[in-house]
């Protein structure tokens, strides 16, 4: 999971007087619709991170729950190419799931905020 990378990225926003939420979403199904609704009200927007594809995870069950009660916007962060064999931390930067582009998808989330 990358609860870790997210709260790098927390903290590089904050050096930049953003104020930025975490969520641990330890399964996707059953989503803790109430978590996300929850973060989604206070915050405005919404970034998803993981460590794999993209269409049909996380950020897909996060979507469906704000497209059903509180639409705002949201940032994706993932693969969207076809995966690789290697270390970890080695396929984050290959993969480039690193602080640096999850604190962008934060910035371009709250750049689309109304």
């Amino acid at each position: 999971m990358l609860v870790s990378i997210a709260l790098e990225a927390a903290n590089l926003l904050a050096n930049e007087g953003v104020s930025a939420r975490v969520l641990d979403m330890a399964t996707i199904k059953p989503i803790d619709r109430e978590a996300v609704i929850a973060a989604a009200r206070e915050t405005g927007a919404i970034v998803t991170a993981e460590e794999h594809q993209t269409t049909g995870g996380l950020g897909t069950a996060v979507a469906r729950v704000l497209a059903e009660t509180v639409p705002v916007p949201v940032s994706f962060v993932g693969v969207d190419r076809y995966g690789t064999s290697g270390k970890w931390d080695e396929l984050l930067t290959y993969f480039d799931l690193t602080p640096a582009r999850v604190a962008a998808a934060a910035r371009d989330a709250l750049s689309r905020k109304r």
